[in-house]
Order: C-alpha cells, then sequence, then structure tokens
C-alpha cells in the first residue's frame, strides 16, 4: 500500500520567532537598557518638537520607602495617559518629582535617633537638615528605579525635587509673593497639633480613626444669674476630653435651645429640655435601672425656659479653690453652635483648645492662656495638674485617672465612663491621636479681600482678576478657579468645591526642622513683618546659592542690607507646611521649563488629593496668580486586596507591585491598571491578575499570529480597499469603528473603555471570527491569489494599527512585536497614531454582516453536539442545509459562501415552509440542519468536497497551487 503524499511543505503556514510564551520577568529589563541607551526619551522630545504640547504635571510622592501598590497604579496611569497623548502626535513630556521636605522624612531620621537613645533637639539643626536630605537622595533612587521599571518614561535624568537649592528658592519666592501682597498673618487660633511629632498638622495629614474614649458629666456651680432658681444650682456639661476641663474659661448655650432645672441627690441642675437628650442625661446620671422612675419624677416639677433667658450667667470652675485662673468668673456666652445632639444642651468653653471655642471665647474679651505644651504637657507653672499629660493619653483621662479623680473629690463629676465610642482624628504619619491646641502660627486667610495687592502678573490673570471683581478673596478665585477646571470624574468638583467654601485659613508654618523655612523677618517692637522687594531678592538669590540651609546659617544683617537694622528684627525660623512646597511645584517645574504663565494639562493623583496636593496647589496659584495651575484633574481610586480590603501589613493581605514584576513582568500589572474601572476603588489578587494574564496572553496570541502571517509580506501585495472582498471591507469597517471608540476614550482618559475594545477587538472579531474563517485562505490560496493578498493586506493595516494602540498599555510588548517585525526601524513608542481611514466605515455592510455573524453563531451551536458525541472531529466534516423563512434573508445567505463562513463542507440555503415560519415566529427566521458530509477530504486543505476523488487527493484548488 503506497503512503498518501505529504503536502505540508506546500501549505503556507505562519512563520514567526516571536515567541508565545512572553517571559516578561527577563526581557522588560533588557528593553529598559535599550531604551537608555538610545535615549528614547530625548528622541522622542526631538521627534515631538513644535508639536502642540500636553502637560501631565506629576503629584510628588515622598521620597521615604519602596513603592507601594497605591504608588504603581497612580504612575501607570499617569505613563499611559502620557503615552497616549505622545501617540496622537502632541509633545508630551514627563517629568517626575518627589516631596523632600517634612514629616515624613523628618520621622524616619527622628526614628535612628531614637534608636540610638539620641534627642534630635540637641543635634545642630544644619547637621540634621543634611542625614535628612542623605535620606531623601537615597530613596529618591531607589524609588526612580522602581518607577522605571514598571515602563515609565520620563526625565529621569532631571526629575524635580522639592530639596533642589532652585525649588527651594522658587518655594520660598512664592511665599513672599504672599507676604508682599499682605496674604499673610501670625495668630494664635487652635490647630491640629500632634503632641507626638510637635508640630501642627494640616488637615491632609490627618486621618481619622474609630477610638473609645472616657465621657464624663461636669457640674459647674452658677453663682450669679437674673433668673433667681439658678443660683446655687450647677450647669451641666458633658465632654469626651476630660483634658480640655483645666482649661475651661466659659460655657455656651443655644440661645434658642430649651432649658430647664432637674434635682438629684439634693442638688438642682441646669440640662437641656429636650425629650430625647433628658433621657440620655439621666441614663449617664442615674443609671439604666432607675432612669425611668427619675425622669417621672422630674416631670412633675419642670419649667422649661429659653436659652437667652442665660444671658449674664456666671459659673465658677469646679476646680476654683486653686485659686488664679481657676478662681476666675466662668461665663455663660450665647453660642448658635449648641446643639441638643448629644451631652446637656451645655458646652464647655476652652479656647486653647476648639475653634467655636475660640471665636466665641474671643468675642467676649477672653484670650488662650497656652497651658497645654507641645509635647501635651500641662506647663510647669501651671495650677492644676502641672507638667503632667500627656493629655491624649487614655490612662491620663480615665475615670480612675487624676483629673476625674480631682473633680470627684469636688463633687462636681456627676458621670464618668470609659465606653464612648467615635471618630477622632490622627496623624497620618506618626498615627497618633492630634488635639486641638492654640498656638502661635502663620496663616494665609481665605477671606481677606486680595484686591490690587498682589504681586505682578501675565495679561490673562489680570483678565481673571477682574472678572472676579476688586476685594475677590482666595476662597473667591479659588471657587471660580475650579468652576472653570474640568474634573475626571465629574464628582470630583462637588467634593472640592465643599472643602474650600467650608476650609479655615491656611495654616502653612510647621514647627520642625527639615524643609523651607518662613523667610521673614518681624519687627521685635511693631510685630508686623518686613515687606521689602529688595530684602525678599536678597533672601531668593541666598536660597538659589546654598539652598534653604542659607536661611539658617545667613548673616541676617546683609540680607537685610543698609535700610534696616537687624537688631530691630527677628528673623522666623518656622518650617512651611510641606502643602505649601507641593502646591509651588508648579511654579519651579511647569512655568521654569515651558514659560511663565503655562499651567498643566492635567493632574492626576489619588481621590484624597482634593484636601491635599490638588487643593494647596489651588490655593497657592490662585493667590499668586489669580486661576488654577490646571486645566484638568483626574482622580482615581485605592487599591484594594482581591477582597476589597484595604491593603495592612498587620493584616498579611499586602499586594507587593515589585514581586508581580519579578513574577509575571510589567506589563501584566500596566494591563491589571487599565483594565479596572479607576475612578473607584479597584481590587488586586491572585484570581484577578490571573484574569489579566489570561487577557494578556490572549493579545500576544493575536500579535504572534499577526507576525507568522505577514511573514514575508511587502507593498506588492496591496490591495485596494475597493477590490477586496467583502469581508475584509467589513474588518476594516469594524477597525475604523475601533478606530473612533479609541480616540474619544484616549480624549475621556478612560482606559478601562479603551482596553476592552482593544481586547473584544482582538479576541472576537479577529481571532474568533475573521482570522478563523480565513486561515484557509492563508494556508492554501496559492500567493497570487487576490482573496489571499486582500486579506494579508488588511492583516498589514491591523498590525500598525494594532501595535500602536496597545503601545500605551503593554509599552514593552509592542515594543518587542515591532522590534520582531521592524528590527531596523526604531522604537514604536516614536509613532503616532495609525492611518485609519474613516471613510472605511459602511453602515449598510455593518448591518449585514452582523446579521451574517448571529447566524455563524448558531450555526456553530448546531454543530457541537456532533462534535461532542463524536461524530465528527471537525466542523469540515458537516453539510448544511439553511432554512430560511424570509425571501429576503435567503438571498442574503446566497450572496455569500456559507461554507467557508461556518468553515463547513457545503451550505444549501432552502426557502422552509409556512407551517414551520408561524413556529419560528418571534426568533431569527432561519434554522440550520446539519449532518456528517459524505464528501472525501483533499489531502492538502481538508476540505471535504465533491471533487475530491478519494480520500487524500488534492482538491481543484490545491492542484492548481501545488502543481501550476
Amino acid at each position: 500500500m503506497t503512503d498518501a503524499p505529504d503536502y505540508r511543505d506546500t501549505v503556507f503556514l505562519p512563520k514567526t520567532d516571536f515567541p508565545m510564551k512572553a517571559g516578561l520577568a527577563n526581557k522588560e529589563p533588557a528593553i529598559l537598557a535599550k531604551w537608555a541607551a538610545d535615549d528614547l526619551y530625548g528622541k522622542l522630545r526631538e521627534t515631538r518638537a513644535g508639536k502642540p504640547r500636553f502637560i501631565l504635571h506629576d503629584g510628588p510622592p515622598y521620597a521615604n520607602g519602596d513603592i507601594h501598590m497605591g504608588h504603581a497604579m497612580n504612575k501607570v496611569l499617569k505613563d499611559i495617559i502620557v503615552r497616549s497623548q505622545s501617540l496622537t502626535g502632541k509633545d508630551a513630556p514627563y517629568v517626575p518629582g518627589w516631596d523632600c521636605h517634612g514629616l515624613p522624612i523628618e520621622w524616619k531620621v527622628e526614628e535612628a535617633y531614637r534608636a540610638k537613645k539620641l534627642n534630635k533637639d540637641e543635634v545642630d539643626p544644619v547637621q540634621f537638615r543634611a542625614e535628612c536630605r542623605a535620606y531623601a537622595e537615597k530613596w529618591v533612587g531607589v524609588q526612580k528605579e522602581q518607577f522605571k521599571r514598571l515602563g515609565v518614561q520620563g526625565d529621569w535624568d532631571d526629575p524635580y525635587l522639592t530639596m533642589n537649592y532652585a525649588s527651594e528658592a522658587a518655594i520660598v519666592g512664592e511665599l513672599l509673593k504672599f507676604a508682599e501682597s499682605g496674604q499673610l498673618y501670625r495668630g494664635a487660633k487652635p490647630v491640629m497639633w500632634s503632641p507626638v511629632e510637635k508640630t501642627a498638622l494640616a488637615e491632609a495629614e490627618v486621618e481619622y480613626e474609630d477610638i473609645t474614649s472616657t465621657q464624663i458629666d461636669v457640674a459647674f456651680e452658677i453663682v450669679e444669674s437674673k433668673i433667681p432658681e439658678l443660683v446655687g444650682a450647677y450647669a451641666v456639661i458633658w465632654t469626651t476630653t476630660p483634658w480640655t476641663i483645666p482649661v475651661n474659661q466659659a460655657l455656651a448655650y443655644g440661645p434658642e435651645v430649651e432649658y430647664t432645672l432637674v434635682e438629684l441627690d439634693g442638688r438642682k441642675l441646669l440640662v437641656s429640655f429636650d425629650p430625647a437628650l433628658l433621657r440620655q442625661i439621666a441614663l449617664r446620671l442615674v443609671g439604666a435601672a432607675d432612669h425611668e422612675a427619675w425622669l417621672a419624677a422630674q416631670y412633675e416639677k419642670i419649667v422649661p425656659f429659653k436659652g437667652s433667658d442665660l444671658a449674664g450667667t456666671i459659673a465658677r470652675h469646679p476646680m476654683h479653690k486653686l485659686g488664679g485662673f481657676y478662681a476666675k468668673p466662668r461665663p455663660l456666652l450665647a453660642g448658635d453652635f449648641v446643639t441638643t445632639d448629644a451631652g446637656t444642651g451645655l458646652v464647655h468653653m476652652a479656647p486653647d483648645h476648639g475653634e467655636d471655642d475660640f471665636l466665641l471665647c474671643k468675642e467676649h474679651g477672653i484670650a488662650p492662656v497656652f497651658a497645654v505644651e507641645g509635647d501635651g504637657k500641662y506647663r510647669a507653672d501651671w495650677e492644676w495638674l502641672a507638667g503632667q499629660g500627656s493629655v491624649i493619653n487614655p490612662k491620663f483621662n480615665a475615670p480612675d485617672g487624676p483629673i476625674c479623680a480631682d473633680l470627684r473629690e469636688t463633687g462636681a463629676l456627676l458621670a464618668a465612663s470609659a465606653d464612648f465610642k467615635h471618630s477622632y482624628p490622627h496623624s497620618w504619619r506618626s498615627k497618633a491621636k492630634v488635639i486641638f491646641r492654640c498656638t502661635p502660627q502663620w496663616f494665609i486667610p481665605m477671606d481677606k479681600p486680595i484686591g490690587d495687592g498682589l504681586a505682578p502678573r501675565c495679561g490673562e490673570e489680570e483678565a481673571i482678576l477682574k472678572a472676579q471683581g476688586n476685594g475677590a478673596t482666595l476662597r473667591d478665585l479659588a471657587l471660580g478657579a475650579i468652576q472653570q477646571t474640568r474634573w475626571v470624574p465629574e464628582k470630583g468638583e462637588n467634593r472640592i468645591t465643599s472643602m474650600v467654601a467650608g476650609r479655615p485659613d491656611w495654616v502653612i508654618s510647621r514647627q520642625r526642622a527639615w524643609g523651607v523655612p518662613i523667610a521673614v523677618y518681624v519687627n521685635s517692637k511693631t510685630g508686623d513683618y518686613l515687606r521689602d522687594p529688595a530684602v525678599n531678592a536678597r533672601i531668593v538669590a541666598a536660597f538659589e546659592a546654598g539652598g534653604a540651609d542659607a536661611w539658617f546659617t545667613a548673616d541676617h544683617q546683609d540680607l537685610l542690607g543698609s535700610a534696616h537694622d537687624a537688631a530691630d528684627y527677628e528673623p522666623v525660623n518656622d518650617i512651611l507646611d510641606v502643602w505649601f512646597d507641593s502646591g509651588c511645584t508648579h511654579a519651579f517645574t511647569v512655568e521654569a521649563r515651558y514659560g511663565i504663565g503655562t499651567r498643566a494639562d492635567l493632574y492626576l493623583e489619588g481621590s484624597d488629593q482634593h484636601r491635599g496636593w490638588f487643593q494647596s496647589s489651588l490655593l497657592e496659584s490662585c493667590g499668586t496668580r489669580g486661576r488654577a495651575p490646571y486645566d484638568a484633574v483626574l482622580t482615581h481610586g485605592f487599591a484594594l486586596d482581591g477582597q476589597g480590603r484595604k491593603m495592612s501589613k498587620s493584616q498579611g493581605n499586602v499586594v507587593d507591585p515589585l514581586k508581580i514584576i519579578n513574577e509575571s513582568g510589567a506589563d501584566i500589572l500596566r494591563l491589571w491598571v487599565a483594565s479596572t474601572d479607576y475612578f473607584e476603588d479597584v481590587r488586586i489578587g491572585k484570581e484577578i491578575l490571573a484574569g489579566t494574564s489570561d487577557a494578556y496572553r490572549k493579545l500576544r496570541n493575536t500579535f504572534r499570529y499577526l507576525l507568522g502571517a505577514l511573514d514575508g509580506y511587502s507593498d506588492a501585495e496591496k490591495v485596494a480597499p475597493a477590490e477586496m472582498p467583502e469581508l475584509e471591507r467589513y474588518v476594516l469597517h469594524l477597525l475604523a469603528s475601533l478606530d473612533a471608540e479609541l480616540k474619544d476614550a484616549t480624549a475621556a482618559f478612560e482606559f478601562n473603555r479603551y482596553a476592552r475594545a482593544l481586547s473584544e477587538f482582538a479576541n472576537n472579531d479577529l481571532s474568533a471570527f475573521f482570522f478563523d474563517i480565513r486561515k484557509d485562505s492563508l494556508y492554501c490560496d496559492a500567493p497570487s491569489d487576490p482573496k489571499r493578498r486582500a486579506y494579508r493586506t488588511v492583516l498589514d493595516t491591523l498590525f500598525h494599527a494594532l501595535v500602536r494602540y496597545a503601545a500605551p498599555i503593554l509599552c514593552f510588548t509592542a515594543e518587542e512585536v515591532w522590534g520582531t517585525r521592524f528590527p531596523d526601524a526604531g522604537s514604536v513608542h516614536l509613532l503616532t497614531w495609525p492611518e485609519v481611514d474613516a471613510g472605511w466605515k459602511d453602515d449598510d455592510l455593518r448591518m449585514r454582516w452582523e446579521l451574517l455573524r448571529r447566524y455563524r453563531v448558531k450555526l456553530t451551536g448546531e454543530i457541537e453536539p456532533l462534535r461532542r458525541e463524536k461524530v465528527i472531529g471537525s466542523s469540515l466534516e458537516v453539510e448544511v442545509t439553511a432554512l430560511s423563512y424570509d425571501a429576503g434573508e435567503a438571498a442574503l445567505l446566497r450572496t455569500v459562501d456559507l461554507a467557508e463562513l461556518g468553515i463547513v463542507a457545503k451550505v444549501e440555503v432552502c426557502e422552509g415552509d409556512a407551517a414551520v415560519a408561524e413556529l419560528a415566529a418571534g426568533s431569527d427566521p432561519i434554522a440550520f440542519e446539519v449532518a456528517k458530509t459524505e464528501y472525501e477530504k483533499c489531502g492538502r486543505c481538508w476540505r471535504h468536497l465533491p471533487e475530491v476523488a478519494s480520500d487524500g487527493t488534492l482538491c481543484g484548488r490545491c492542484e492548481t497551487v501545488v502543481h501550476g
């Protein structure tokens, strides 16, 4: 018996060296090295020179530790956007930056001191600052390499650092603009203070955690009132901060609140008459067992009266016998902020430790006393609990702690329990509780009219200010700028608007060592700070030459010059809030590199930056330029674990981006970022990454097929679209539709939509449809066959489009794909958006082929049982009868090669009878009958055709291709 001929060498199978297995973890570092050696970023700047510019201004991370998933998500998203804008032909530079000053770094250096049992305060400030600088330099270097490993392309050789001398000079220059225009003042008011870190904190440096506190009810004896019954009674206050009682100076009541007197243990108590609140008071003072009976007894004698009747009432502090501060009268003051939501309807006032307290007391001439020191202890000369604390220590505030013990001894402690659960501010860095503490600080006012005091500005800024009107405040300008900014997603506008509308004056001073000092001179006699442009210019020049250290080592007489005597001035050594530093980055990065007046096209950070960098940048720019430093702001959510929980080392659920890169490659992480709905919080875990890897594998296989199928392709094969078969023209229509979708997604920064559309096109339209149908033509038609040439022409068009579309997301893989086909053509990232003709779109063709595709899916479903039952091994063994109940659709089916479309041996289209048509009402007007064919199989193309004489011989087409 003669063996059948082997025709494998005559079949044009795809051929490529591009491997199916990616091996990204090993390949990507080599690609990075090549980019660096070729100076790809520099070449891209040269290539895009003179094109419209797109500036994404990088929000600076802190240089203090390895990157985490939040960093990775943020940087990858920025890189995708920058690369996509570059792909559209724009000049899209990316200058990475770092925040190098402030508490995060200083705290780490202090930890090293504490470990050696050394006191940072005893170290020379310049030496300590040098150690902070060295620490920041170390982590800038580490994080830089980690960000580069993610594939982030940027000016890594010249990033911006807030600790660069030029940056520090620019920061102090921006501060002095506020000073010269009168937008700076020093005042004493309560601010959030960290006793652990011994500094004021901004709202953005605070996070809220649930805690359990001691709650106490304290009685203040009333000694004077126009209501006779009140004299000798006790005003009852409720607080969850017992440590503020030693600093109490008054009580507050609500003018519209109703009050009454109740009796307890022979004493009359003044409390709110609100029934719900009175019940809460009874539960605390009497206890659950007896409170109902007690309330019933009180209701028989209650005579309510208005809070306004309490005007002029005076009480005395429970510790009045100590004399001095505690012997002074405690007036009852009307406060609109007093409610009956909780407590007793009366609020004790400590102007040192609450904003409402401070403002109300200030209105009545009651000043803070600064009893609590920076470390949270009472002053050593304080009459009660001198030198004791720390006031945030739960034991110090406990029902058996010193405060409650002393109040109990005087009989003023009516109730105390350590069971009150509530949210409380904590330092973002030390995780310790903070307090409100009145200290002298420097502020930028939100509601002071700016008028003509603003520093000189460009014409655009003058127009903005004129539109706002003379006398606009910083708050006015900021709220107006918010409305003129594009917020992505839109809900970001409402979020930042509410924050700016209600925020207090900006506290810009910190009592730290590492950072840019508030370099102003205060007149020792008047308390005013010096506003002299010549002095300010010398200060900025000194910072340019020697950085911020120049202030601490300065000959201040030299800086003041001959017009001022250094003996008359005190140099301020407080450090600027780091949010002011980062709020100035637009000045020393965007404007310094691209020209005065240039603003960023986009700021992009996590949603927490509405109260952080977005806001500090907005306020800084509005205060000095009258407008926002950005045209658009995009916010993304946070990265959570696979179960939607916040990542925490203590929970052991941290997903390390560096581990993912080392095991799977950065492109997997990049595809995950692009595939998420990053405007909300997103999840990442093993199962999610497995899904991402599968999606990547499918895209990679699409590229592998294209590379193999285009082996040996040249322009000589090209076929014009008008001469192509209908299927090819339909795929060009699909490509044109995809192109429009991706352009729209790019403009909207919606790369979830972008990645999904790209994947669905590759998987559904190409691999499962177009490639599947045309593989027979590719493998078996003659190279000169018009259909095969048209197919390869479309494949070439697809290749050039898809490799570009994928490049912003899969930056390494796209480079590998491009280099495999065009090893000498340079980087894919120098290319621009593919040339896709919008005229390829054809809605008539789309509707026709959508119907055919639906029928193809239906036919595949009918064939599957034969395959499952092993009646056939391949759909090529099937012949089909297509029963059509619609004459128009029958005609449509006869215009295409349904056998080729369905990859079957034969399709016969017949018109079904009316009875069957009636049964088919409401569904597709077509049915398929399938059976195994009796045709023999061609030995080369494996199609079952009537012309094949016996199994293994050639069909007419293959005979022509093989033998001519």
